[in-house]
């Protein structure tokens, strides 16, 4: 068998997705409390801050979950504070999603042969990926690719990488683990549109996949990963991203990323899937990340694609908020919950660079 999961002797390498397993913090934060919270918090004397409040209300979230109570955000804390947090909560979540996903897949802890782990708010050296390999009792020998600084493009480059692992190594088993805590980020002294903007659509969350080689043999119907591509445009690092500063990570958010997706996108997505042999008419599953209801309609404006094939896109985001790289996983979740038989799904996300990340996945049979 080629190694390199190139075509060979009339097939091709192809890898699975097995499971998903997704955890969320305790702390439950409805929209109109989070709104609530931003008016205590901003000054009402902050030029535009009553018009900035619509934002809430236009944002399509009931609900998200964060990693402390609502009181712990109103004091200022220092980046050492936060980032405790962060490792203690990342560590926990991201066990929780492992074990949930290899319950499903019913597949020992002892039989993952690499993890890749996808963060980028927070950070621990060693990564939150060594943590879990002992909490867990993994074997000592398993190996382990930690990624730091794709944001919400990191679920659908996460898996990417992952799959791109079991084509070299068609008899491998490898866990994808991705954390986005948020929260934690949130600085209120930042009086930013950019940090209204984030206080709006923000939530914690992580999700761990499961996904087997060619040569793993596996019972039920699983979708295959057909391919992947990623793009990063010129000259567009300030879209959107996290600035390092003294006391943590201050979000950045372009105005103009709606814009960006109707001008760029579809050419993107059509490369891809022309690549494939697809068409965007032959796909059945938009798996995209919900980065905001503007961005979600501005695919469907530039794909051409209704609504409707959003709509676990939607749902999500409705229910859990914007959890950076972990949203798309739980889109991913609930496509697989509904047990699909036939048809494509095409993942989707933005992120830092500026960048797109796409994957394509085939329900189909032989085919």
């Amino acid at each position: 068998m080629d190694k390199l999961g190139k075509k060979q002797k009339g097939f091709i390498v192809v890898s699975k997705i097995v499971a998903v397993g997704t955890a969320v913090p305790p702390y439950v934060l409805s929209q109109s409390d989070a709104k609530t919270f931003a008016q205590q918090l901003f000054p009402i004397s902050y030029p535009q801050t009553e018009k900035l409040m619509n934002i809430f209300d236009n944002t399509a979230i009931d609900k998200r979950y964060i990693s402390c109570e609502v009181d712990w955000f109103r004091n200022e804390h220092t980046f050492t504070q936060r980032n405790q947090i962060y490792v203690e909560t990342a560590c926990k979540l991201a066990e929780d999603a492992v074990r949930s996903c290899l319950e499903q897949a019913n597949i020992n802890q002892k039989d993952i042969d690499h993890i890749f782990f996808v963060s980028t708010t927070g950070l621990a050296t060693p990564s939150i990926d060594a943590y879990l390999i002992n909490q867990l009792g993994m074997r000592k020998h398993i190996k382990r690719t930690p990624i730091w600084g794709l944001g919400c493009a990191g679920g659908v480059a996460g898996l990417s990488r992952a799959y791109e692992y079991t084509k070299a190594f068609p008899d491998s088993r490898v866990l994808f683990v991705a954390v986005e805590l948020c929260s934690l980020t949130f600085r209120p002294q930042d009086l930013t549109k950019s940090n209204f903007v984030a206080t709006s659509l923000f939530g914690d969350g992580a999700a761990a996949v499961l996904i087997a080689g060619d040569e793993v043999s596996l019972t039920g119907h699983a979708p295959s990963v057909i391919d992947s591509m990623s793009t990063i445009w010129p000259n567009s690092l300030d879209v959107m991203g996290w600035e390092v500063v003294e006391d943590g990570l201050k979000v950045i958010f372009s105005r103009d990323i709606p814009k960006i997706v109707q001008r760029q996108v579809k050419e993107v997505v059509d490369t891809f899937l022309d690549r494939c042999k697809l068409t965007i008419d032959q796909i059945d599953y938009m798996v995209s990340h919900p980065g905001g209801v503007k961005v979600l309609e501005a695919y469907e404006s530039a794909l051409k694609v209704s609504k409707g094939k959003f709509s676990f896109a939607y749902d999500i985001l409705q229910k859990f908020g914007n959890m950076s790289s972990v949203t798309v996983l739980f889109v991913l979740q609930q496509v697989l919950q509904t047990e699909p038989t036939r048809g494509y799904g095409l993942m989707t996300a933005l992120g830092p660079g500026f960048s797109s990340e796409l994957l394509l996945l085939n329900w189909n049979k032989g085919g």
